[in-house]
């Protein structure tokens, strides 16, 4: 029997992708409108439609995973389609990753002053590097995912033969091996990104508190437009460190101890995502461009009533 925090957690969290969804989408088609009109994007908007388009397709196939296993949990553990799916979610969880750290580096090496030869030598070529940057990224995600696939059917097809001893249950074999196997090898593969993201994201903070340590001092006033702008930039990457942190370890959590009979199963889905559908508004309101296409969609209706009441005739 499902009970009422269940039903209104499972509902939350189809929600909150379903709101992922339409902002990782906005991000998508203005930057691709952009791409077709100018052939041409800059850096920035490289990783943010790529992280907007792997965004999309992981809260897409999130809401069909996680909808199906919990209703069908014995014929889900069952079918080898579980395994296939592995692949996919793997892939868009660790592309997703890189691509939200590649951001964090662009914006510490275009924003942050820093004076050592490498940090330098990464900021003159970034423009250049950025493609690679998301091309090898690619690559290493399909390798990795592919190992897990292959590493998991090779212990799934195991168990089936009755290779391992003892009166172990298809969920016991389960959970054994995501704790022994699974953890450990995601844990590493998943910190490496990770710890990119933190190291750069902490380098621009502090970097930031610097700047807007000496401007404070420097200026008459600690409300000039600068200030508030660095202000705006702090609460902004302090708000994705927290996201993408309990997101983390929320996965990692999800990997080892996941249990789709418990009550708590759709509140960790939610924290594992939370980074995913919250983070698009973050990055559509502190841009220019895109926060100027926003605007003028929430005008749209405004500015079709007045013209159509100037067009009616009196």
């Amino acid at each position: 029997m499902v009970g009422p925090f269940t039903i209104f957690t499972m509902v939350l969290f189809v929600l909150l992708c379903f709101l992922g969804i339409m902002a990782n989408s906005f991000i998508i088609v203005v930057l691709g409108r952009e791409w077709v009109r100018c052939h041409h994007l800059s850096p920035c908007d490289m990783i943010l439609i790529s992280l907007g388009a792997s965004r999309f397709c992981l809260l897409g196939v999130a809401i069909i995973h996680n909808v199906y296993y919990f209703f069908h949990y014995l014929q889900y553990s069952k079918q080898p389609f579980h395994q296939y799916f592995g692949i996919c979610w793997d892939f868009l969880n660790l592309i997703t990753i890189w691509f939200a750290t590649w951001l964090s580096v662009l914006f510490c090496v275009k924003i942050a002053n820093f004076t050592h030869p490498v940090f330098l030598w990464v900021k003159w070529r970034i423009k250049v590097l950025v493609p690679w940057f998301l091309l090898v990224s690619l690559l290493i995600s399909f390798m990795v995912s592919m190992l897990f696939f292959l590493g998991n059917n090779a212990l799934y097809q195991a168990f089936l033969q009755g290779t391992f001893s003892g009166n172990l249950t298809l969920h016991g074999f389960t959970r054994k091996v995501n704790i022994h196997y699974f953890l450990p090898l995601k844990f590493f593969t998943f910190s490496i990104p990770f710890s990119m993201f933190v190291v750069s994201t902490i380098l621009l903070i502090t970097s930031l508190l610097r700047h807007s340590w000496k401007m404070q001092h420097n200026a008459h006033s600690t409300q000039d437009a600068s200030t508030q702008a660095h202000n705006r930039a702090l609460k902004s990457l302090v708000s994705f460190l927290v996201l993408y942190s309990l997101s983390f370890m929320s996965f990692i959590l999800d990997t080892a101890f996941s249990n789709v009979g418990s009550t708590w199963y759709w509140p960790q889905q939610i924290m594992i995502y939370l980074s995913t559908y919250f983070h698009p508004f973050v990055l559509i309101l502190g841009n220019s461009q895109l926060g100027g296409a926003l605007m003028e969609l929430l005008l749209l209706p405004k500015t079709f009533w007045n013209d159509k009441r100037i067009s009616s005739p009196i």
